[in-house]
């Protein structure tokens, strides 16, 4: 049986190359629809009105429904996986901060890059480290920070031939 850290496709980084100062400009980017926004909302259980009834949110500050914006942090996250952690990652461990900038709508474009904060070897598990990694999304059309995460991560490091 082959390896599990080989068997399948790894474009993500290896813990060794996960180093402090390291900055991703992720080369995906991704234009948030309504049915994006609907679909993920009602899948998630929330009511909101703010995200499903665009005549209640005509009447608010934002004259328009706003994303999610869980799914804005998921965007954040799951655009940086294939640069940064597809095929090495072993688990999310946490997140330690979750900040939303400035609101998303539907048809805004996001992109993300992601910023290696720390990075330690695992006391427990010699053949994987302890990565904190900072996701930061910006509206494409604006520039503006719409979401930053910081997040911890078990990853794996590279294997030896």
């Amino acid at each position: 049986m082959a390896d599990h850290q080989t068997a399948r496709p790894v474009t993500g980084l290896w813990f060794e190359e996960l180093t402090p100062g390291l900055i991703v400009h992720h080369a995906i980017r991704r234009t948030i629809t309504e049915a994006d926004n609907v679909a993920f909302t009602t899948m998630t259980m929330n009511p909101a009105p703010i995200h499903l009834d665009a005549d209640y949110a005509a009447g608010t500050e934002f004259g328009q429904p706003l994303v999610n914006s869980m799914l804005t942090l998921g965007l954040a996250v799951g655009i940086s996986v294939h640069e940064t952690t597809m095929g090495t990652t072993v688990a999310n461990l946490g997140f330690t901060e979750v900040v939303f900038g400035a609101p998303v709508f539907p048809g805004d474009t996001i992109r993300v890059e992601t910023e290696v904060l720390e990075a330690r070897p695992s006391q427990s598990r010699p053949a994987q480290g302890v990565v904190t990694l900072e996701h930061r999304a910006y509206s494409v059309s604006t520039e503006i920070l719409v979401c930053r995460a910081v997040r911890t991560a078990l990853i794996h490091r590279r294997p030896i031939q």
